[in-house]
């Protein structure tokens, strides 16, 4: 809601942060769910911007408090910045408009990406909702065969690759509980392999958690590595590890994030096989945009360069050098650099990687994606608002219900209210429900 209305308001993280007592990076923070502001302060950001307190879930003003007003009838720094990047009756329709998209009330999705016809209002279903009420009340389940477990999992990892948020969502605590179930009724190898299917059900609700900004993730996490430690599998640990330390990267742990990444790579240094080389070059890669969201450039720099080498140690044919959800190969690769140079804020650096991938070499849909969500953010650093609806149209044709997601629906929100009218972005907005 704040990143839409902040968005809809053409103002910066910068310029909120000022108006709030905050930083930039602590707004940026706030918006990615990271950061829980006091009720007090909550008002002042829906005062600033000019939203109902109800909508960030506390009171109204109380009776006599002063409302910032803008435009003719400012009081104050806050007010002059909101009267110049909202002024008249039309941009303040226009603006509640894309707060209704922002959280969850906008058009549904349409079958052609050129059509202009209205589309009925509707809210989609969060993929995230069957997992969160599963995991505090459990499904019942009894245990199944070991073939039927891990045809269950493949499946389930398959909506994951194809980007099938909602149908992965659905059918988790199905699989969750009949894993849980199985491990519990099984002993000695029979458990430990139970335990890795239950480990790596942990780790796509974690992986839907992370892409929804949802705070399931932390619970999903730490079930999914407690379960990857009981099953003793190295690699299946260090899969474990990777979504943990993203969680607490989000969280605002990055360093602890990229130490534990380290750590799990060291250990899996010891391991032979494709397998372990394949997760080590994984979670150096990780750790690496980790710390560059951190601002270690330096440190980001040397893992990439360790994660690079890593992938070329890793044989290209033969079974074990796919992953459970990210492959480690040339392209992989050169997708973290571009992902790493936007997280330091050097985006012309990243170009030269973003020209040399095909998405062709690139395995999944929800790959192919992340490929155009950071071609997206590499654009839109630069200011090139035409390159950036084009990755964003790059990502719906590969994965519709991976431009739903909250960041970047907050990004096609900065480009329907920015300076350039570009053609196709207002249905764009209306299939994508930020308008």
């Amino acid at each position: 809601m704040i990143r839409g209305a902040r968005a809809a308001a053409r103002m910066t993280q910068a310029q909120l942060g000022e108006l709030c007592g905050y930083s930039s990076s602590a707004i940026s923070r706030v918006e990615g769910g990271r950061l829980r502001l006091a009720p007090e302060t909550l008002l002042r950001v829906a005062e600033v911007l000019r939203i109902a307190p109800e909508e960030l879930g506390v009171a109204s003003h109380p009776v006599g408090r002063p409302v910032l007003r803008g435009a003719a009838g400012a009081q104050g720094p806050a007010a002059r910045v909101a009267g110049t990047v909202m002024v008249g009756q039309e941009d303040a329709v226009r603006r509640r408009e894309l707060l209704a998209g922002v959280v969850g009330v906008g058009a549904a999705l349409v079958a052609s990406p050129a059509s202009a016809v209205p589309v009925q209002a509707a809210v989609p279903a969060d993929p995230v909702a069957p997992l969160e009420r599963a995991l505090f009340q459990p499904l019942s389940a009894e245990p199944v065969p070991p073939g039927q477990l891990s045809g269950t999992l493949a499946a389930a990892r398959a909506d994951f690759s194809a980007a099938r948020y909602r149908a992965l969502g659905e059918a988790l605590p199905g699989l969750l509980a009949a894993a849980e179930a199985s491990r519990d009724a099984a002993s000695g190898l029979a458990r430990e392999q139970a335990q890795m299917a239950v480990a790596r059900g942990y780790v796509l609700a974690t992986e839907l958690a992370v892409k929804q900004h949802s705070d399931v993730a932390w619970a999903t996490a730490d079930r999914a590595l407690t379960a990857a430690r009981a099953s003793g599998d190295p690699v299946v640990i260090g899969e474990a590890a990777r979504v943990l330390a993203i969680t607490m990267r989000r969280a605002g742990r990055a360093g602890a994030a990229v130490d534990l990444l380290r750590d799990t790579a060291s250990a899996l240094g010891e391991q032979r096989g494709r397998a372990p080389r394949a997760v080590e070059a994984t979670l150096l890669m990780t750790a690496a945009y980790t710390a560059a969201c951190n601002g270690r450039r330096g440190d980001a720099l040397d893992l990439m360069r360790g994660a690079q080498d890593a992938v070329e140690q890793v044989p290209a044919d033969g079974p074990g050098s796919v992953l459970f959800t990210v492959d480690a190969t040339a392209a992989q690769a050169d997708l973290y650099w571009i992902g790493v140079h936007n997280a330091l804020g050097t985006p012309d650096e990243a170009v030269r990687y973003a020209a040399r991938i095909d998405p062709a070499l690139l395995p999944t849909a929800e790959r192919r994606a992340r490929l155009g969500t950071d071609a997206a953010r590499m654009w839109h650093q630069l200011g090139d608002h035409r390159r950036t609806f084009a990755a964003l149209r790059l990502v719906e044709h590969a994965a519709p219900e991976e431009v739903r997601r909250p960041a970047l629906r907050a990004m096609t929100a900065g480009l329907l209210y920015g300076p350039v009218a570009l053609p196709g972005l207002k249905e764009f907005a209306q299939r994508t429900g930020v308008a």
